[in-house]
């Protein structure tokens, strides 16, 4: 199974995190839509279906991740 780059990831979880706060601020029809495609993009990488479930499971392939892996996508 191809895995994102922990940057891929990390970058993904603070976008949707950022998106959130904002969504919350601000419920804009744009901002829903910028947080869905977050959402979806999370559950692609991680192979998951819901939010809760991608967000575990970019934690816990970012929590494994070894150090000093500057490869794009490893095996």
């Amino acid at each position: 199974m191809l895995m994102a780059h922990p940057a891929v990831l990390q970058n993904l979880i603070d976008q949707y995190e950022a998106l959130r706060i904002l969504h919350a601020e601000d419920s804009s029809e744009e901002v829903r839509r910028r947080m869905d495609d977050v959402t979806y993009t999370l559950c692609v990488t991680t192979g998951t279906r819901d939010i809760d479930s991608a967000l575990a499971a970019a934690r816990h392939q970012l929590a494994g991740a070894r150090a000093g892996n500057e490869s794009l996508l490893t095996a």
